[in-house]
């Protein structure tokens, strides 16, 4: 039998029923992905709003520019990561290494072969530079894979820190500069760096990529949303832009390791994550897949050093790649649940607005209504029993202290959300949802 009152409410008109539909529209944004990130990113956007209101839109909308690149980056190199330790149990903590091994790469193909202007390249166009990093980074990665991946996944951990740190110091090192201007003409700047190429956005708003000359599309959106209009300055409106760029690039990472995950080979990869003896007492080739899987990851991760050094004008081995950037990147995926894609991005932004970038703006606007000396130690603070003092110590002291909160984090998704936050989510083992089969082969009984 129906119900009455359950019949009732299905024949209200929806304006009748707001309740259950509110219930819906938030259930449904729950179960999708894309909902998920948005609602995420509305309540960031929301909080720099709150922070920065004072000081006008242009404040507001570049505090959101930086959360935003932020973001994005970090949800890049942790969709990178999740292929190899949450689809195939590869713990690979070389991570900044092979970021460097793509912009440098990218760097030396692209870069003009004029010493005048810094360290020379070969000159190439920059679709050539991104594929070449990507190519190197993949190599390295397979060189590395092919020893230690017939040991244990100690090994492997082992062996990816070491190659990170190798790299590191090599593009440190004004002897390796040296050889190789004498060897193939091109540098790396040694531990001053290297000037990466003009960012191609630009070219999408300024004429030859200079301020000063905007093009059409330039001057219909410094028209709009520019300093004329709304006070926002050109140069944030132009790394809008590239974030956008950044954006369809998240995208592109998604649907490529969603489609890979729901494939035989990605269904390969999960069986050797769980048990690499049964898999390999089914016939799989499990050295091979996870070289396979090992080298895509690493060169995933030469594009993401790519997009996001790359765009910083200068790049130098320290301190952008020290191994702490690879323990961030771990940090996202573990906050975000080892294995799931959408919790990779919700993860690194997760990550790099609240954990990492949101701790320093918060202690700087705190920091500005506090009227109190900063005691000069952490002792002293506790021992002045007076909590002005203690936070004007704290919020000057952030960044410190963010590592003891990242450590308390940690501890507790471990204790409380071991899977992460889209640890509820069911990992489905078939190519297709079984749960929506057609009607049409069941049979009454």
């Amino acid at each position: 039998m129906t119900d009455a009152s359950s019949s009732g409410d299905r024949d209200a008109p929806a304006d009748e029923r707001p309740e259950s539909a509110t219930a819906a529209l938030l259930d449904a944004a729950k179960r999708s992905d894309l909902g998920l990130v948005l609602g995420t990113l509305l309540v960031v956007y929301l909080a720099a709003t709150v922070l920065t209101f004072a000081d006008g839109l242009n404040s507001v909308v570049g505090l959101m520019r930086t959360l935003t690149f932020l973001g994005l980056v970090y949800a890049l190199a942790a969709l990178a990561l999740n292929l190899q330790w949450g689809y195939a149990g590869l713990f690979n903590i070389g991570v900044a290494g092979f970021m460097a091994l793509g912009v440098y790469t990218m760097g030396i193909v692209v870069r003009s072969p004029d010493p005048a202007f810094g360290p020379p390249g070969f000159g190439l166009p920059l679709p050539v530079g991104i594929a070449a990093g990507m190519l190197v980074a993949a190599v390295v990665g397979l060189l590395a894979a092919l020893p230690a991946l017939r040991l244990k996944a100690d090994y492997l951990a082992i062996v990816t820190l070491g190659i990170s740190e190798i790299v590191r110091l090599f593009l440190q090192s004004s002897a390796f500069d040296t050889f190789l201007r004498d060897s193939l003409g091109v540098g790396t700047g040694g531990g001053r760096g290297m000037g990466m190429p003009r960012n191609p956005v630009r070219d999408l708003f300024l004429v030859d990529g200079q301020a000063g000359t905007p093009t059409a599309f330039g001057e219909l959106v410094f028209g709009v949303f520019g300093e004329d209009a709304l006070g926002v300055s050109n140069s944030i409106l132009i790394d809008w832009g590239y974030i956008a760029v950044l954006a369809a690039f998240v995208i592109a990472f998604y649907v490529l390791l969603e489609r890979l995950g729901r494939s035989p080979f990605g269904r390969t990869l999960k069986a050797i994550r769980e048990d690499e003896l049964v898999a390999d007492s089914l016939g799989k080739n499990v050295d091979l897949i996870k070289v396979k899987v090992f080298v895509i990851g690493c060169a995933l991760m030469g594009l993401v050093g790519i997009l996001w050094f790359g765009s910083q004008g200068n790049v130098s081995p320290t301190p952008q790649f020290m191994p702490l950037l690879t323990f961030y990147v771990f940090i996202a995926v573990i906050i975000g649940g080892s294995g799931s894609n959408v919790g990779s991005v919700l993860g690194g932004i997760v990550f790099a607005t609240v954990l990492f970038e949101g701790p320093r703006r918060v202690g700087a606007s705190v920091r500005d209504v506090i009227d109190a000396e900063t005691p000069p130690s952490f002792a002293d603070a506790v021992a002045a029993l007076d909590p002005t003092a203690f936070l004007a110590f704290a919020t000057d002291n952030v960044a410190p202290l963010q590592f003891i909160l990242l450590g308390l984090i940690l501890v507790f998704i471990m204790h409380r959300r071991p899977d992460g936050i889209l640890g509820d989510r069911i990992e489905t083992a078939a190519a297709v949802d079984l749960s929506e089969r057609p009607s049409g082969g069941e049979t009454d009984e």
